[in-house]
């Protein structure tokens, strides 16, 4: 879709107060994210006008911006997960590379959130227009059906209340619209189903010689696990990136991918280049990110877009407990913290932020919700790694970071013992364990004295037989592990920051380390030198049984305004809809009541377009004025070709 961006409704300050004041906002969405790109989307094709509140600049939407932050990347010495955003102090936003040990009953403030431990959590998030899918790895999975369900079949954690086959359908649409590569004869295991005669929208990616090397060695391999024999097979993943369309998805009609962003014609983005550095930024846009949904709902002329807009505060009425309008601050650059308070209103409020920033907003504004749960319940995954050096070259450094991995520990009656994993195998070699290649050319320098081309050569022939495996462990809900704000702590606009309290149980502990026995065999199988290690110094390192051991954040932040069937046990409905405020949304990966062993985006998108089906109902119902006939037409025109 390189279209034309002028449709851009960027508003001014006094244009959107104005609006709201005539009541012309039919919702109010606070972030860009996909979460609120969908949203938008959905709503604006309808006919109905929203205004979306957006923490950061706009430059984002322009081909130029997007170019300035893959230049920032390749400057930035870090190659961190933000690297190519530059900081804001008015929308801080976490970073890995300010995250330390913590020190025990003292609190860690250096970064934007505030760790109060007992361990450190090094996951971030964007606060960027497009949210975190700025810097996702687009590895786009869906839930096993059991996953639904992990309470009332192995007593932890929670259940749903729903199951997969209720969100199946709207899997579909998610996979449509961010315009997934997969086959699904390559999916379809321990219970995941589909539509009959349902193929994605692109055909899978292929997998990695790195990939083919490691299924060669561990594929059949068998692991007893509390009574069941599970059987490795590396299988590819589906990718969020643009790959060949298949002429067969939507019953014949194919699919368009959507390519770079542009305001001009760029060819660009159409199919993955394999570039390495796809995380956190991928140079040419094949990779999805929500500007491309965004976007589409742009392209209505329904949607006012409002950057540099900082939701402070949700006011409520006093008699029914309403949203009566939100609260936010409006800064005029990112140099300076003088902002002009403001706020606005609409019929319904999409709070589409994320998991953690819900949770503080929602906090900020004095409504923990009735059942007490707001900001509990925080989930990530919980990440081991292993690394070691393969007895040949496998092509390490080529390909997206991570095309093929391991499902065979995602299921099965171990997960009443242990927590659940899956794994990941890594085309770019050591660089999350160690900070390779970087770390690589240090040692041969300064501790070999390598350099011209014997060190291009030491390099090359190093790094090409690295191997890491990411072990991506369930984490299951607990209240214990929160968000909780403190007027002690605020930001440069006076906003409180998010403090984190956050630990593993003996539940996740349990999976990392039979993880790492099963890197053990796998590395024995391959022939390959195993060269992990976890050291009593590194801000993730436990203890477990008398092993050592660290763990790694998945940037996968949910529950905190986790669904459930009553406002005594959650927060929202299985619509997202708030059980205390009947005309607001909390949509996201905070209503998961649990995460499984995939990666979060694809069930938290099934899960938006669910919602909007349900608020477009409700809005129907409310008989509420379409703005106009030609508004309407453009709406029914944008979307996927």
């Amino acid at each position: 879709m390189n279209d034309s961006i002028s449709t851009l409704q960027q508003i001014t300050l006094e244009q959107a107060i104005e609006r709201s004041n005539k009541s012309e906002y039919h919702a109010c969405i606070v972030g860009s994210g996909i979460s609120g790109a969908i949203l938008a989307k959905q709503l604006t094709q309808k006919g109905y006008r929203v205004l979306i509140l957006e923490a950061a600049p706009a430059k984002d939407m322009t081909y130029t911006g997007f170019k300035e932050y893959v230049s920032n990347y390749y400057r930035n010495p870090s190659k961190d997960n933000n690297a190519p955003y530059p900081e804001n102090p008015n929308a801080p936003m976490p970073r890995s590379t300010d995250v330390s040990k913590l020190t025990p009953g003292v609190d860690d403030t250096k970064g934007y959130m505030v760790q109060r431990g007992p361990l450190a959590l090094d996951s971030t998030y964007t606060r960027v227009t497009g949210g975190t899918t700025m810097h996702w790895e687009a590895k786009i999975l869906r839930m096993l059906p059991e996953d639904f369900a992990i309470k009332s079949t192995y007593g932890v954690g929670l259940d749903w209340p729903i199951s997969y086959d209720d969100l199946m359908p709207y899997y579909r649409l998610a996979e449509r619209e961010i315009g997934v590569s997969a086959n699904v004869e390559e999916q379809g295991f321990y219970g995941i189903k589909y539509e009959e005669n349902y193929v994605y929208p692109m055909y899978g990616l292929p997998p990695s010689y790195l990939d083919k090397i490691v299924g060669k060695g561990i594929d059949g391999a068998e692991f007893e696990l509390y009574g069941e024999t599970h059987t490795v097979t590396v299988r590819p993943f589906p990718q969020g990136r643009n790959g060949i369309p298949n002429e067969r998805y939507d019953n014949g009609s194919g699919f368009k991918p959507v390519g770079a962003i542009s305001s001009h014609q760029v060819e660009q983005g159409g199919r993955c280049q394999g570039n390495n550095n796809c995380v956190p930024i991928c140079p040419v846009q094949a990779k999805y990110d929500a500007r491309k949904t965004l976007l589409d709902a742009l392209r209505t002329g329904l949607v006012d877009f409002l950057p540099q807009a900082v939701a402070s505060k949700v006011v409520v009425n006093r008699d029914d407990h309403s949203v009566k309008h939100i609260e936010f601050k409006h800064y005029s650059s990112t140099e300076r913290s003088e902002f002009t308070l403001a706020k606005v209103s609409a019929d319904k409020y999409i709070l589409a932020t994320n998991a953690i920033e819900n949770a503080r907003l929602m906090l900020a504004s004095g409504l923990p919700s009735s059942s007490g749960l707001m900001g509990k319940n925080l989930m990530d995954h919980t990440y081991l790694l292993a690394w070691g050096l393969l007895p040949e070259a496998a092509g390490t450094m080529r390909g997206t970071k991570c095309t093929s991995g391991v499902a065979d520990f995602r299921y099965g009656r171990s997960r009443a013992k242990q927590a659940p994993f899956g794994i990941d195998i890594h085309n770019d070699g050591w660089g999350w364990a160690t900070g390779s290649p970087f770390t690589d050319i240090e040692t041969l320098v300064d501790e070999q004295n390598r350099f011209g081309k014997e060190l291009r050569k030491s390099v090359v022939d190093r790094i090409s037989n690295q191997l890491l495996f990411a072990y991506m462990v369930e984490q299951v809900a607990d209240e214990s592990n929160r968000v909780t704000v403190d007027p002690e702590y605020k930001d440069a606009l006076g906003n409180m920051r998010p403090i984190i309290n956050y630990n593993l149980s003996d539940y996740s502990k349990a999976g990392i380390a039979y993880s790492r026995e099963t890197s053990k065999v796998f590395f024995q199988r391959l022939g390959a030198e195993d060269f992990s290690s976890y050291s009593p110094l590194d801000y993730g390192y436990f203890n477990y049984q008398g092993e050592n051991y660290y763990f790694r954040g998945g940037n996968h932040f949910s529950g905190t305004h986790v669904m459930g069937t009553s406002a005594d046990n959650s927060v929202v409905d299985e619509h997202q809809r708030s059980w205390d405020h009947p005309n607001l949304y909390l949509v996201g990966s905070g209503s998961m009541p649990s995460i499984g062993t995939s990666n979060t985006t694809l069930t938290l998108a099934a899960l938006c377009f669910k919602t909007s089906e349900y608020i477009l109902d409700e809005i129907s119902k409310q008989s509420v004025k379409i703005v106009s006939n030609s508004d309407f037409r453009l709406a029914k025109e944008a979307g996927h070709e």
